[in-house]
């Protein structure tokens, strides 16, 4: 069951990214008993739980959710970092917040954990990337465990990968998003319906990334086997292929999410 070996859970903050891992985490049988939620100001939550604006008092916690905006770290750990002892886990979703960063602000933690969801943990389907201090076995089954349910944890060999890992997965939904309506508005132009064009592209791309999921071949494969040679789909195809055009552009697309992270790793050094 999710949460068996913690007794105590610590959200600090819970906007949408920490209230979807949360409403999550109840639906897959999490006790609301073991989670105390610290945010200055109330907002409804997930399992009808209320926020607290101090630390809950007594024991240290067993895990700690970070899950408030980047900047926020140093007024945060200055009130949490005496509350933390060497058995609290702490899982960062602090875009661009490094180990080492989130090691100086909680000295005394036990082990620190970046995690970098994107919003598709509401219907189970987000890659959950995960880095931590130490390779640490079962360190990471416990981590497995946890966050399966929200989609497939995957681990990083270093935390250098985790700058284009963020560009790719937690940002990628958005690049997807800006695709399918792009399809949508092309079909529109071309004298669709612009209700149906947008029903249809969402259809497809959830039809098709569902067939690519399930496929012993890579998606490009799959690309050249719906492709008839001199057939309506190729004709399509060789537009987005020339010149390597569609290559390019999500390149230079990764790259500048990419560079964009690296920056504010930089930034929260400073």
């Amino acid at each position: 069951m999710i949460g068996d070996g913690f007794n105590s859970i610590w959200f600090v903050g819970c906007g949408n990214m920490g209230g979807a891992i949360l409403q999550a985490w109840f639906d897959n049988g999490l006790e609301a008993a073991k989670v105390s939620v610290i945010k200055p100001t109330a907002s409804p939550l997930p399992g009808g739980l209320q926020s607290q604006a101090d630390y809950p008092e007594g024991p240290a916690p067993d895990l700690v959710i970070l899950a408030m905006k980047p900047y926020q770290l140093n007024d945060v750990a200055a009130k949490l970092a005496p509350l933390i002892g060497a058995n609290s886990h702490i899982v960062s979703v602090l875009a661009g917040t490094e180990l080492e960063i989130l090691r100086q602000a909680f000295p005394k933690a036990g082990p620190i954990i970046r995690l970098m969801p994107n919003m598709a943990v509401t219907v189970a389907k987000s890659p959950m990337i995960l880095i931590s201090e130490t390779e640490d076995a079962d360190l990471k089954d416990q981590m497995n465990q946890l966050f399966s349910p929200l989609g497939q944890p995957e681990w990083l060999e270093n935390e250098g990968q985790m700058h284009i890992a963020t560009a790719l997965s937690g940002s990628g939904p958005a690049f997807v998003f800006r695709f399918i309506d792009a399809l949508a508005v092309s079909a529109a132009g071309l004298g669709m319906d612009k209700a149906q064009a947008a029903r249809l592209a969402v259809a497809m791309v959830d039809g098709a990334a569902t067939l690519a999921a399930g496929s012993e071949v890579g998606p490009g494969a799959l690309a050249d086997q719906v492709a008839s040679p001199n057939g309506v789909t190729r004709k399509g195809l060789d537009v987005l292929d020339a010149d390597g055009r569609i290559n390019a552009l999500l390149h230079d697309v990764l790259k500048a999410a990419m560079e964009r992270n690296r920056e504010m790793a930089e930034e929260a050094k400073a």
